[in-house]
C-alpha cells in the first residue's frame, strides 16, 4: 500500500507545480519604464513627472507598441503644461523612447531647456475696507513672493488668494470679497501682471453662546471657553475651546460650532453640545526604557466625581528599579483647563544607585498658570526610609516648595516632554516638625535652535544645589544623582554619585549636567544626531565631571520625538558603549 500511495503524492505534487508554472507564464508582465528627465530639478522636475502619462503607466500591464507611441506623442504637450505654472511658457523639449532587452522594457529620455521665464511686470495687490490695516492682512502681503521683477509663479498667486479668503473667514471678516482678481500673461514678451483687489468689510464679534450638556455645572462649563461674548471673532479660539473640553475628560463628544451670523449686529452666535463620558475608566500599559527597564502601569479614573468637575485617579506603577502606588483627588479652580487644587497620597520604592528608598507621602498643591508660566505651590509630608548595604535610617520631612515652568503659547494643560525653563525651590524645616533642615534649588533649561533648513541644535542644562548643615540627615530620595537617558548618556541610570566610606553611591549635594546635540533631518520623519554630554552629582564644587559622546537615530511622532542613542563614556577607561531610548519635544 505504501508504494502506490507515495507515487500518487508525487504525481499530485508534479501536477500542482506544473499548474503554478502555467499560471505564472500566463500572468501579464508589468511594464518596466525607466524615465530620465534632464534640465530641470526640484519642484519643476517633480511637476513634470506628475504630468507625464509615462509615469502613470509604469504600473500597467505589458504595453503594446502603439500605446508607447501614443504616450510618446504626449510628452512635449505634458512637459509644457507642467512648466507653465512656474512661469516657463516657451521651453524646448526633446524626447526619445528606446526598447530594452526583450522589447518589453522601455527607456524614456526627456531633455528640457526651460527657456526664458515670464517675469511679473506689475503686482497690483490692494486691500480695502474699514479693517484694511489689520496686521493679519499686512503680514500676508509682506510674506507673499509676488513682486515686480520676480518669476511668475501661478501657485503663489493662487495661494495668496486662498490665504486672503481663509484669513478673512478665520478672523471674522465674514463679508470680505474680491473686487478683482486676474493674472494676465503675455508669453511672447515674457511678462505678466497680477491684479488683486480685496475688500475686508467689518469684523464680526462673538455673540451669545448656547450650551447643551448636563455633566458639570454651567458656570464651570463656561470657564472652559477660550473666548468671551463681544470679543472679535477668531475661529482658532473655537478650536482651542474644543480641545480644552475634549481634554477635560468629562465628555465623550463635544461640538463647538458657529451659527448663522447676524449681519445687523455683526455677531456670530456659538452653540456647544456635549455628551457625558463614561464615569469610570481602567487603563493598562507596558513598556521598556533603558532607565526604568521593563515597566507596567495599571490606573483607574473616576472622571466625574460630582457636578463641580472633581476627578480621582488611582495608579500602580511597577518597574525593575521602582514601584509606586498613588491616589490623586483633583479639584479644578480658576481656569479649569489649566489650574487645579490637588491632593495626593503615595507610597514609592526606588533603587537609587546603591540605595533603596521607601517614601510614604501626602502632598497638597495648587497650580496656577498666569500667561505663559505655570506656578505650583505645594506642601509634602514625607516619611522617608533609606537603606544601604549596612544601615537603615528613617526620617520625617515637612517640605513646602514652589516651582516655575514655562509653557508654550496656547497651552491647554497637555503633558509636556520637556520645558524651556524650569525652576523649583523646596526644603524641610525642623520648625515645621521635621527631623532635618535643608533647602534645595533645582533648575533646568532646554532649547532647540533651527540653524538651517534641515539642521537643528539642541542645548540642555540642569543644575541643583543643597544647603544643609548636616547633609547626612537628608534622605536618599532627596539627593541628586546623574546618568541615564536624559542626563549623562553613556552611564547607567543614577550611576553618577559621590561614594561613602564603604564605596557605596549615596547621592550628592549638587548636580550639574549639560548636553550639546546636533540633529540632521532625514526623509520619512527620521533624523540622525551626534551629541556630547557632561556632568555629575557631587558634594563639592570642583569635583570631577564625567563626559560622553555618541550618535543617535530620531523618529518623529505627532507629539514627540523618540530617540535611540549609542553613547560612549569618555572619562572612564574601559567603559563599553550603552544604548539609550528617550522621549523629547518634537523638533
Amino acid at each position: 500500500m505504501q508504494g502506490p500511495f507515495r507515487e500518487s503524492l508525487t504525481a499530485v505534487a508534479a501536477r500542482s507545480l506544473l499548474l503554478v508554472l502555467c499560471l505564472l507564464a500566463a500572468a501579464p508582465a508589468r511594464a518596466d519604464i525607466d524615465i530620465e528627465v534632464n534640465g530641470v530639478e526640484g519642484d519643476l522636475r517633480d511637476n513634470v513627472l506628475a504630468y507625464l502619462s509615462f509615469e502613470r503607466y509604469k504600473t500597467r500591464d505589458r504595453l503594446r507598441i502603439d500605446t508607447i507611441e501614443r504616450l510618446h506623442e504626449r510628452v512635449e504637450r505634458e512637459v509644457r503644461s507642467a512648466l507653465r505654472p512656474f512661469g516657463y511658457y516657451d521651453p524646448t523639449v526633446r524626447s526619445s523612447v528606446e526598447a530594452r532587452d526583450n522589447g518589453e522594457d522601455w527607456r524614456v529620455r526627456i531633455d528640457i531647456e526651460p527657456g526664458k521665464p515670464v517675469l511679473l511686470a506689475a503686482a497690483d495687490i490692494r486691500i480695502t475696507g474699514p479693517r484694511a490695516e489689520d496686521p493679519v492682512f499686512r503680514d500676508l502681503l509682506a510674506a507673499s513672493p509676488l513682486r515686480p521683477g520676480g518669476r511668475l509663479d501661478h501657485a503663489a498667486y493662487e495661494k495668496l488668494k486662498s490665504d486672503l479668503q481663509r484669513t478673512a473667514a478665520s478672523y471674522g471678516y465674514l463679508d470680505a470679497r474680491f473686487l478683482q482678481h486676474e493674472l494676465l500673461v503675455d508669453p511672447p514678451n515674457h511678462t505678466a501682471t497680477a491684479h488683486i483687489a480685496f475688500e475686508t468689510g467689518e469684523r464680526y464679534r462673538f455673540g451669545a453662546t448656547e450650551i447643551a450638556q448636563d455633566v458639570i455645572r454651567p458656570e464651570l462649563m463656561r470657564k472652559y471657553l477660550r473666548y468671551r461674548e463681544g470679543q472679535p471673532y477668531d475661529a482658532t479660539e473655537l478650536l482651542r475651546t474644543q480641545f480644552a473640553l475634549d481634554d477635560s475628560q468629562y465628555f465623550a463628544s463635544v461640538e463647538v460650532l458657529p451659527q448663522q451670523r447676524d449681519k445687523d449686529k455683526l455677531t456670530v452666535p456659538i452653540r456647544i453640545s456635549a455628551t457625558a463620558n463614561r464615569r469610570s475608566r481602567w487603563s493598562f500599559g507596558v513598556g521598556y526604557a533603558t532607565d526604568t527597564e521593563a515597566r507596567g502601569t495599571i490606573s483607574w479614573d473616576n472622571r466625574v466625581v460630582n457636578s463641580y468637575g472633581h476627578r480621582f485617579r488611582a495608579e500602580f506603577k511597577l518597574a525593575q528599579v521602582s514601584q509606586k502606588i498613588s491616589g490623586r483627588y483633583i479639584w479644578p479652580i480658576g481656569d479649569p483647563a489649566l489650574e487645579k487644587l490637588e491632593f495626593e497620597g503615595t507610597w514609592e520604592h526606588q533603587v537609587l544607585a546603591d540605595l533603596d528608598t521607601y517614601n510614604t507621602e501626602a502632598r497638597a498643591s495648587i497650580t496656577r498658570v498666569p500667561r505663559r508660566w505655570q506656578r505650583v505651590y505645594y506642601t509634602r509630608l514625607v516619611n522617608a526610609i533609606t537603606e544601604d548595604g549596612s544601615s537603615r535610617t528613617e526620617t520625617w520631612l515637612a517640605i513646602p516648595g514652589i516651582s516655575f515652568a514655562s509653557v508654550p503659547k496656547g497651552y491647554l494643560g497637555e503633558p509636556l516632554f520637556g520645558r524651556q525653563l524650569y525652576a523649583e525651590l523646596r526644603g524641610s524645616s525642623t520648625g515645621l516638625g521635621a527631623d532635618t533642615d535643608y533647602l534645595q534649588l533645582l533648575a533646568s533649561a532646554e532649547r532647540v535652535f533651527d540653524v538651517a533648513r534641515a539642521w537643528h541644535l539642541l542645548l540642555r542644562a540642569e543644575f541643583g544645589t543643597t544647603w544643609a548643615d548636616d547633609f547626612n540627615g537628608v534622605p536618599g530620595s532627596e539627593r541628586f544623582f546623574a546618568g541615564g537617558d536624559r542626563s549623562v548618556r553613556g552611564f547607567g541610570f543614577n550611576e553618577l554619585s559621590p561614594v561613602d566610606g564603604n564605596g557605596e553611591k549615596t547621592g550628592g549635594r549638587h548636580l550639574a549636567v549639560g548636553t550639546v546635540e546636533v540633529i540632521r533631518d532625514l526623509p520619512k520623519n527620521l533624523g540622525i544626531a551626534v551629541f556630547v554630554d557632561g556632568g555629575n552629582a557631587f558634594n563639592k564644587f570642583g569635583d570631577k565631571l564625567e563626559y560622553s559622546a555618541g550618535v543617535g537615530l530620531r523618529f518623529r511622532l505627532p507629539i514627540a520625538t523618540v530617540g535611540f542613542d549609542i553613547a560612549q563614556a569618555l572619562s572612564v577607561d574601559g567603559a563599553s558603549p550603552r544604548l539609550h531610548v528617550n522621549f523629547s519635544p518634537k523638533l
